[in-house]
């Protein structure tokens, strides 16, 4: 019988900064992420995110080993130049990538998502999770429509054309 693959979720350290500099430039995660940050820059980030506590980033890891990046925030408090719209202070957003190439398309990313929703939602007073992948990001699309995830609306983001899909905690199967 095979298991489902379990992800854990460690918060990201400054040790793990250099790891994900390199991931960042990777073409398949450059590709949707944008041009990569110095070491500098994401160190620079991690000590604001820290500051702030509106974001919090993890290294996900399979089998102990670092498979990908996640990222949650409180969309109400995150960068005032999004969702300006949003007033339920229980939604959650988020970002992430799987770190090597060789791996999509193999629904790990389904996976990754699926779980990290439920851990997100272990905590009562959230409400529901979005995320925003690129129009033109089919594959992400369709990773998070298997994750449970609802098709929103077509918005406009300060990082271009976006698809805001949405789990509510009322409407979530589970991973």
């Amino acid at each position: 019988m095979l298991t489902e693959p379990r992800f854990t979720y460690l918060r990201l350290t400054q040790a793990d900064l250099p790891m994900l500099a390199e991931w960042l430039a990777r073409p398949h995660v450059a590709e949707w992420w944008g041009a990569p940050p110095t070491l500098d820059e994401l160190r620079q980030d991690l000590e604001v995110d820290i500051a702030a506590d509106v974001s919090w980033q993890y290294i996900a890891r399979l089998d102990g080993r670092p498979v990908g990046f996640i990222q949650a925030y409180d969309v109400m408090r995150a960068d005032p130049d999004w969702w300006r719209e949003e007033t339920d202070p229980g939604a959650r957003g988020i970002d992430q990538f799987l770190a090597h190439a060789e791996q999509l398309g193999q629904g790990l990313g389904t996976r990754l998502v699926g779980q990290f929703i439920a851990k997100l939602f272990e905590d009562p007073a959230v409400t529901k999770v979005q995320t925003d992948p690129s129009l033109d990001n089919a594959r992400a699309i369709r990773a998070y429509e298997k994750a449970g995830f609802q098709p929103v609306a077509r918005v406009v983001t300060p990082d271009g054309p976006a698809l805001l899909m949405v789990v509510r905690r009322d409407a979530w199967r589970g991973p």
